[in-house]
């Protein structure tokens, strides 16, 4: 089983991560910008972010075997931070980088006129870069954000195609299977989706436009999720095709559309971060 993980925060997680999804079949990941759990106060703090996707995250992956891509965001919590705002006027920067192929997380968290400007501004900034765009849904009044992402986007001049509408469950799907949006499902060890619900809903409304990610980070959260859904969906009669269209060919077409992805490695042999690196051994120690 191939598995792309369309959504993961790996800045959060472990070399041991990597090494059991490697063990588990993921073969490539895009880490969207979010919100670390600290705020930051500054734009500089972004800059070093941003940077840290770009070079030393694909880095560590790559000596797992994992290709690695980024989005690029102001994400929508620190939208509302008047600090973080000279972000957007940072992004076009990276946005040009070779291994961003989306503009994300953007999109709502509470729902402010702040996080209106930004969602907006973004999906400009999509547009002016030929990038998909990523977007996060609220956790709180889930149907009414979904319902209002889905206003802004036509509103806007993206067509539904590039658009990924992230973090859905049983309550938003019916909203957005019919907008011409892709779909995409947190799948999570408390929270969000489990991989039992995920295969409902796909026994319900098909593979098309369906993605599973893990979206795991520095909370309650599993980088495996992906896997346990393939299975899950196994179990319960899809086939092999099936699982390899949601996990692995439904995030090469979506992210595709950025003319930027390069999983033309994913099948080399991974070697032990650190481990014959005099450089970043001695940064070690």
């Amino acid at each position: 089983m191939r598995i792309f993980d369309p959504h993961i925060h790996m800045t959060s997680r472990t070399t041991t991560d990597y090494e059991q999804m490697y063990d588990a079949g993921v073969r490539a990941l895009v880490e969207p910008a979010f919100w670390l759990g600290q705020p930051r106060t500054s734009v500089g703090s972004f800059v070093d972010y941003f940077d840290s996707l770009l070079g030393w995250e694909p880095f560590r992956a790559a000596q797992f075997g994992i290709a690695h891509h980024c989005a690029i965001a102001l994400n929508p919590k620190e939208a509302n931070d008047p600090r973080c705002v000279e972000v957007l006027d940072l992004l076009p920067r990276y946005l040009a980088k070779d291994r961003v192929v989306a503009v994300g997380e953007v999109g709502y968290d509470s729902m402010t006129p702040e996080e209106d400007y930004a969602f907006a501004r973004q999906l400009e900034l999509a547009v002016q870069h030929e990038l998909p765009v990523l977007v996060h849904t609220p956790h709180r009044d889930k149907a009414a954000g979904t319902k209002r992402t889905l206003d802004v986007v036509r509103e806007s001049t993206l067509p539904p195609e590039r658009v990924l509408v992230d973090h859905l469950n049983e309550v938003t799907v019916g909203l957005v299977i019919d907008s011409g949006c892709w779909m995409a499902f947190s799948i999570y060890p408390d929270t969000k989706m489990d991989p039992d619900r995920m295969v409902r809903i796909l026994s319900e409304f098909g593979t098309d436009r369906m993605l599973v990610n893990s979206a795991a980070d520095w909370g309650k959260s599993d980088p495996l999720r992906t896997r346990l859904t393939g299975d899950a969906m196994l179990a319960a009669g899809f086939t092999e095709a099936d699982v390899d269209k949601v996990l692995w060919q439904n995030p090469i077409d979506f992210y595709g559309q950025s003319d930027r992805l390069d999983v033309s490695e994913v099948d080399r042999e991974p070697t032990a971060l650190f481990e014959g690196n005099s450089v970043l051994r001695g940064a070690r120690e």
